[in-house]
């Protein structure tokens, strides 16, 4: 096993991302509880990390101090005051790569993830398609941890505790008495959104049942007022979106009994916690790596690849494929709320 102590962790953005290294960390510093982590990232995500063991946070500031190429040498030398002993650069982009070969040359063991881009572009191309799934984000980071010499194992993995509720939580969305059912229906591309009136009726059918109140997850305000649509006059269906402070949301989305989600952060943050979660896959697949931590495959509803033979279109959404405008309607309103209501039984 490694002499290292101590371990700069960098993974910058976006939101899932930095939320698929959470399970991956909380491993680590239950295997190794000798072992102290440093987080670079940005402020925001600070709350992911709290309540880990030996995590301290390190809010990078790209905006003044930390920007261009003279701030990434300043980062570097606020981190070295930290005495770092290894480097994990879980983000492996140009900003990062500049940070640990710095660490490299003042003699620190380095290793970046490997993205595995080779593959995933084999994945998603429309010719000669090489339909496999991928290795997980999270066994390429537990590979990059590896090979500072930290075995991580992630089968059997131990979640935090639902959040005890503050009574402005509450004041919101109630006591909990019934199943509560998060939907995150935005993702940040339409390519990996459900449509509309598809997942109106997904939520009216859950609605139905005065045992389940939906909590509706999203943010900004063109977001809100869809969601304001979407709640319907039902009772049991509650917007969250713009009322919690990121905390409280990540609060409240530990005490769900299930998430839905899109191909997106809230699945990553509702999986790190340890919730159920069932994603619904449009442009992308979860064969690409993104499957959120610790669900089972059959809890990923993809998109029908008989009439899409395309598909996955794109790794992360952001390509627009003509004619594949209307794939995710191959996901029926009826297989989503039976997988719901399977998972509550």
């Amino acid at each position: 096993m490694s002499k290292s102590k101590h371990i700069l962790v960098i993974r910058l953005s976006a939101m899932g991302d930095v939320a698929m290294t959470v399970p991956v960390l909380r491993a680590l510093t239950l295997q190794y509880p000798q072992v102290k982590l440093t987080v670079v990232s940005r402020p925001f995500f600070k709350p992911f990390f709290d309540g880990i063991p030996n995590v301290n946070f390190f809010a990078v500031d790209l905006n003044n101090r930390h920007k261009g190429f003279l701030g990434l040498l300043r980062l570097f030398s606020d981190l070295r005051k930290l005495n770092i002993d290894a480097v994990a650069d879980l983000h492996n982009v140009l900003r990062s790569k500049i940070v640990r070969n710095l660490f490299a040359l003042s003699g620190k063991k380095v290793a970046a993830t490997d993205k595995g881009r080779a593959g995933k572009k084999a994945l998603t191309r429309s010719e000669n398609k090489i339909f496999k799934p991928l290795k997980t984000m999270f066994e390429r980071h537990a590979t990059t941890f590896k090979e500072i010499g930290f075995s991580i194992d992630l089968k059997d993995p131990i979640f935090p505790s639902k959040v005890n509720l503050s009574e402005e939580i509450i004041s919101i969305v109630g006591n909990k008495t019934q199943n509560w059912i998060g939907i995150a229906p935005f993702a940040q591309y339409q390519s990996k959104v459900y449509p509309q009136d598809l997942m109106q009726k997904v939520i009216d059918d859950l609605a139905q049942s005065s045992e389940n109140k939906v909590l509706l997850f999203g943010g900004g305000a063109s977001e809100i007022a869809i969601l304001n649509q979407m709640k319907n006059n039902h009772e049991n269906v509650v917007v969250v979106a713009g009322q919690l402070k990121f905390q409280q949301e990540l609060d409240l989305i530990s005490n769900l009994d299930v998430m839905l989600s899109m191909d997106s952060g809230n699945a990553h943050m509702a999986a790190m916690l340890g919730v159920k979660v069932i994603t619904l896959w449009g442009a992308t697949h979860p064969y690409a790596g993104f499957l959120p931590f610790n669900q089972p495959l059959e809890n990923a509803l993809v998109s029908d690849r008989e009439k899409y033979p395309l598909l996955p279109t794109s790794v992360y959404g952001n390509k627009k494929v003509a004619g594949y405008e209307e794939a995710m309607r191959t996901i029926l309103p009826s297989q989503v709320t039976d997988k719901i209501k399977k998972e509550l039984q």
